[in-house]
């Protein structure tokens, strides 16, 4: 059995990990900067080097990309499913804030609640429900 996270690389890993603190009811449980690991540059001794974000019981990686650009990807979208159709369009309204609602939250055929937005830092979320 293995777990798996998605690692999020951001221009900002600080700020989006509190944007999405605060539109899905989540917390930033631990934020470790460059300048905590032996032999870094000194240009990057702010940035923030891992960040674990929890959300829904589900738990996130991020990082300030310092090495390479952030490009915003169609090949990934994160899903958070929910019990509650009243939980699920909470964290959908959270995240519009400032994004692109892709598709709006409503009943689809086959029963669930669902939808879909890229957020304001380019990252696509699926927020359903669970299925009927």
């Amino acid at each position: 059995m293995a777990n798996l996270y998605p690692y999020i690389f951001s221009k900002d890993a600080k700020r989006q990990a509190d944007f999405y603190a605060q539109a899905l009811k989540g917390e930033v449980v631990n934020v470790q900067t460059f300048d905590q690991a032996p032999g870094s540059p000194p240009e990057i001794a702010d940035k923030v080097m891992h960040l674990t974000l929890r959300i829904a019981g589900q738990t996130f990686f991020m990082a300030d990309a310092v090495r390479e650009p952030v490009h915003k990807g169609s090949n990934l979208n994160l899903v958070l499913e929910y019990k509650s159709e009243d939980e699920a369009r909470e964290a959908f309204d959270g995240l519009s804030d400032g994004g692109n609602v892709l598709m709006p939250f409503e009943k689809v055929f086959w029963g669930a609640m669902f939808g879909r937005i890229e957020d304001q830092y380019g990252v696509t979320w699926q927020i359903t429900t669970e299925h009927e």
